[in-house]
């Protein structure tokens, strides 16, 4: 009992020195922005990208349930963000072709709100989709929500809409995120309440009905109720995921929510583990992160300009570099991917979520494999393991 109580300090002020240290690192970002503006670009969208893919390992990890509508949704919190974020002045400017709607030229909200307004529209539109898309499993389900999101692109898209959503032209001059602290924070928020709800006797029933249907409906679970109630909670959540997109790029045009978009974020998801909310960050930013970072793979260079110039004075100086062309960044991209799959096959998490007690024993197990290879596996005495 003593040791549990100590194991819970310990953990406590672990976790606060953690969190003072994200504080520091995000201030000191923010202070220098003008410097370290692409670390920020980064950090807002992998946190973005956390956002979906929780949302997503909502419905798959976590009820079982394989929906790909997750960049649908995204789209339409998207412009519904971007609609009643937009400045006034401006609007005009942005609809020059067809001509803002009377009735919403002159309504602008605040960010938050806009995002509240974005989640609780596409909850509706969640519960009445829903209603016969949710009766359908497995591959039906993946293909009818799959199709649910072409769609909405396809209305937001339409002419018809012009007057509201821009058609085609999609929407410009979204007011940026005041500080990354804006974004972190919202983030933080979202995953922060989709952990709570997890926790609670309603993640509970996700995961009973994941597990074992049968098992779930001799339990008194109704089946129906709990599928649409987790479909509607991971629907709001991608539409605010969108609606942050918006603000992140400045603008919302249906291109940008494309099915390769939904595939990202499943790979997020698949990366970090299914059925974890941890892997869920952890593969948002490390997906995001080594995009960012093999970006220099798409530039073409000669073996002059390589390792400081070591070949500059030989006959290879002005020979192009084989293969580093536009595209083979997301070649070496899908190498590492798939190298990450074979040796990690659950994920990287798994289903297991990140802990203290978990990291420090890991920590400990690695001492100790490095202590047995620079002892040559022998004990105190000298005496031979084997």
């Amino acid at each position: 009992m003593l040791n549990q109580k100590t194991n819970r300090k310990r953990n406590l002020a672990l976790t606060a020195i953690l969190l003072l240290a994200i504080i520091g690192l995000l201030a000191w970002l923010q202070a220098t922005s003008v410097t370290h503006s692409y670390a920020i670009t980064i950090i807002e969208r992998s946190c973005i990208y956390a956002v979906a893919a929780v949302t997503m390992n909502l419905m798959i990890g976590f009820s079982g349930l394989f929906s790909l509508g997750t960049a649908g949704f995204m789209c339409l919190g998207a412009y519904i963000t971007g609609i009643l974020t937009m400045p006034v002045a401006i609007r005009d400017q942005v609809y020059y072709l067809y001509g803002m709607a009377s009735w919403l030229h002159d309504v602008r909200l605040p960010l938050v709100a806009a995002l509240l307004i974005a989640a609780a529209i596409a909850a509706v539109l969640a519960f009445l989709v829903g209603w016969p898309v949710l009766r359908l499993k497995s591959d039906y389900l993946a293909i009818a929500t799959l199709g649910f999101s072409e769609i909405v692109r396809a209305v937001l898209g339409w002419d018809g809409l012009g007057s509201i959503t821009n058609a085609s032209y999609g929407l410009s001059n979204i007011p940026a995120f005041s500080s990354i602290f804006e974004c972190v924070a919202i983030c933080a928020a979202c995953i922060g309440l989709m952990v709570l709800l997890l926790r609670s006797s309603y993640g509970r029933t996700f995961i009973a009905i994941r597990d074992n249907e049968v098992a779930a409906e001799a339990m008194g679970i109704n089946l129906f109720r709990t599928k649409q109630l987790a479909f509607v909670v991971s629907s709001a959540f991608a539409a605010v995921a969108g609606g942050l997109l918006a603000v992140f790029m400045r603008s919302a045009v249906t291109s940008t929510f494309m099915v390769s978009l939904t595939y990202n974020i499943l790979l997020m998801v698949v990366l970090g583990g299914i059925g974890s909310v941890t892997g869920s960050i952890v593969g948002s930013f490390l997906v995001t992160c080594s995009q960012e970072w093999l970006r220099f793979l798409d530039s073409t260079y000669v073996f002059g300009d390589l390792f400081g110039g070591i070949f500059r004075n030989t006959g290879f100086a002005g020979v192009e570099v084989p293969l580093l062309r536009t595209g083979f960044r997301m070649v070496i991209f899908s190498i590492l991917l798939m190298v990450v799959v074979l040796f990690w096959n659950r994920g990287l998490m798994g289903a297991n979520e990140f802990s203290w007690d978990g990291l420090l024993g890991l920590l400990k197990k690695l001492g100790r494999g490095v202590k047995r290879l620079f002892t040559g596996g022998r004990k105190k005495g000298g005496a031979d393991n084997g």
